[in-house]
């Protein structure tokens, strides 16, 4: 089989089995034997179900002799990040202490996916507590970028982003609160969509004892092509069975066919988070290129005070991931909470926003909400603002110290990791919909995506102009060496 084939978008490879020119078995069998061959050198896929995959290709190939394809990715061979529950497979987060908790049900996602026609090989891996921009985890170890094994794959869909560059598996779908879909294929060079909030059911992606799926997460697809996302989002998003009793999912299409169509607002970089010209410069390409190509540019508007943005997000960010940390740590952080009075350094916003009231959240998500309508005031006259997912192209490894003491090399000045963040809270905070869409290499050689921020609900949008760019200007490529 032509090794080329690894590196097909989802949609391909299901055409190609619905037409009978290759079969469920014979691709799920191909890439296997890849997974066999090359995941030992990312270590991306951690967790496998060979058994069940096969038996399900079988299922799927009778399927295409009786002329009952399932759907729109019939046959097609996937993996799942390693916190969505797979039946019969362990969610462990990373935690060692869930090292052998076992899934009992699938995760609705996962089942909306396989009632496609999906076929669930395995699970890619992820940090501890999805709460980092690299994986690694004391269970399975850590995952390296195809383009570069010295550097992160991203996290926390990392190995989620690794597999599909290096052409192991065929579709992807990740979760994300602070760019945990983004921030992974733009250092991979592949798609990620992050919805906007609250569309795609969540049901199934919890840790055991957990209920509440909390503020500003959502899940997403990851994909090697952005028509991919649009088929993956259409299957999975909408309610649960619950949620379905009362309301339905309609999200407005696009029916635009050309860049022309779009007002765009380019931010290549901000204060609050300065980019470095490695990524700076792929922008100033894609500016000219869209202004060529029709469309309407403007790299000065900005719909909100990024600064005054970066703060809410932090502070609304670290309060919905506070309950995962237990008694002793929040303890330490109220005290130093009390001992940082008048700072407004990331760890000082940390340690605020972990120990703070429910009266204040209250007056943070007001504030939230005010940005909200700003930004429905600048959709008013743009379609979509442009922006990086981070500061840099994808770094080397750092598995010590604290993330907000782990340095990034901006330009030759070190940067706190974290205050990347800005660039996944901009518009996340606000629960908008964005598209990561590949945009080159920088001179390291190493992928650079684009963020396209859309209007809340408008996420096809989004898709749209990630679709055209991929027609039109750049479209995955594979990292050399995974032929």
């Amino acid at each position: 089989m032509d090794e080329k084939l690894a590196f097909a978008s989802a949609t391909t490879l299901a055409r190609l089995i619905r037409e009978r020119k290759i079969g469920a078995v014979e691709l799920l069998d191909f890439f296997l034997a890849r997974v066999a061959r090359l995941n030992p050198r990312i270590n991306a896929i951690v967790v496998m179900q060979e058994e069940e995959a096969r038996r399900r290709a079988a299922e799927a190939d009778a399927a295409t002799l009786r002329g009952e394809p399932r759907g729109p990715l019939h046959g097609v061979p996937m993996t799942v990040k390693e916190s969505f529950d797979v039946a019969g497979l362990p969610t462990t987060w990373g935690f060692t202490q869930f090292k052998n908790n076992i899934a009992q049900k699938t995760a609705l996602s996962v089942e909306r996916l396989e009632r496609s026609g999906a076929i669930v090989f395995g699970k890619t891996n992820v940090p501890v507590a999805l709460a980092d921009w690299q994986s690694f985890n004391p269970i399975y170890g850590t995952t390296s970028n195809p383009w570069n094994v010295e550097r992160t794959p991203g996290g926390s869909s990392g190995g989620s982003a690794a597999a599909l560059a290096a052409g192991l598996t065929g579709l992807e779908i990740g979760s994300d609160i602070g760019a945990s879909i983004r921030d992974p294929a733009h250092y991979c060079g592949v798609y990620g969509h992050k919805p906007t909030f609250d569309i795609c059911s969540r049901d199934g992606h919890l840790l055991p004892d957990s209920y509440s799926h909390g503020d500003i997460s959502v899940i997403g697809p990851l994909a090697r092509s952005a028509h991919d996302l649009e088929t993956a989002l259409e299957i999975v998003a909408g309610p649960n069975a619950v949620d379905g009793r009362g309301w339905s999912l309609n999200l407005p299409r696009s029916n635009r066919t050309k860049l022309s169509d779009f007002r765009v607002a380019i931010m290549a970089s901000a204060p609050t988070a300065p980019v470095d010209s490695a990524v700076r410069e792929q922008f100033g390409k894609l500016a000219d290129f869209l202004r060529k190509a029709g469309a309407t540019v403007d790299e000065n508007a900005r719909p909100v005070d990024p600064t005054e943005a970066h703060e809410i997000f932090i502070m609304l960010l670290r309060s919905a991931t506070s309950g995962r940390m237990d008694d002793a740590t929040f303890d330490r952080l109220a005290r130093d909470r009390d001992a940082m009075k008048g700072r407004t350094d990331y760890y000082a916003w940390h340690a605020r926003a972990n120990t703070m009231t429910h009266r204040e959240w209250l007056a943070w998500d007001n504030r939230r909400h005010a940005l909200r309508a700003r930004w429905e005031e600048f959709f008013t006259r743009f379609d979509l603002l442009l922006c990086p997912t981070a500061t840099t192209t994808a770094f080397p490894h750092m598995q010590t110290g604290e993330r907000w003491e782990r340095m990034l090399s901006v330009d030759g000045a070190p940067q706190p990791s974290t205050t990347q963040l800005f660039w996944a809270g901009y518009s996340g905070v606000v629960f908008l919909p964005s598209t990561v869409a590949p945009l080159g290499a920088a001179e390291d050689g190493l992928p650079v995506g684009v963020q396209i921020v859309a209007p809340q609900y408008l996420d096809h949008s989004a898709i749209r102009f990630a679709q055209l760019l991929e027609r039109d200007w750049r479209a995955f490529t594979p990292p050399p060496g995974w032929d």
